[in-house]
C-alpha cells in the first residue's frame, strides 16, 4: 500500500516543512514556540515536533504580525493574546489576496500572449 503524500490529509507537519512553507529557519520556528504561549506542537518521541493544522493557523498570524506588519515580539504576543480569532482572519484575507493578485498577474500575462497588440505595460 502507498503513503498518501497528500497535504490536505495530513495531520502533522515537521518542522522542516513547516519552516519552507513560510520561509523562515527552523531556529525561528522553535524560538517563537518560547515566545508565543499559543504555539505548542506536538512532541513525538526523541522531541520531534508534529504541527498541527491549527499550529501552523497560529505561525501565520505570529508570521503577518512578526515579519509582514514588522512588529515587536512583544507587541505581537499582546495582540495574538487579546485577539487571536481577529489577526487569523486578516492573515487568511492578506493570504487570499496574494492569491488573487498571483492570478490576476497570470492572467494578464496570458492576455498580453493573445493580444500583445493591445496590451500596454
Amino acid at each position: 500500500m502507498a503513503l498518501n503524500t497528500n497535504k490536505n490529509l495530513k495531520q502533522y507537519f515537521s518542522i522542516h516543512e513547516v519552516a519552507e512553507q513560510f520561509g523562515v529557519a527552523e531556529s525561528l520556528l522553535r524560538y517563537w514556540e518560547q515566545q508565543f504561549p499559543l504555539l505548542k506542537p506536538h512532541k513525538a518521541g526523541r522531541n520531534v515536533r508534529q504541527y498541527s493544522k491549527e499550529d501552523i493557523e497560529t505561525i501565520k498570524v505570529i508570521y503577518n504580525l512578526v515579519k509582514v506588519r514588522g512588529m515587536k515580539i512583544a507587541a505581537a504576543r499582546e495582540m495574538l493574546k487579546k485577539n487571536k480569532n481577529g489577526e487569523q482572519s486578516t492573515a487568511s484575507a492578506i493570504e487570499k489576496l496574494k492569491e488573487i493578485r498571483q492570478q490576476l498577474v497570470e492572467l494578464r500575462s496570458a492576455l498580453n500572449t493573445l493580444y500583445p497588440e493591445t496590451m500596454e505595460d
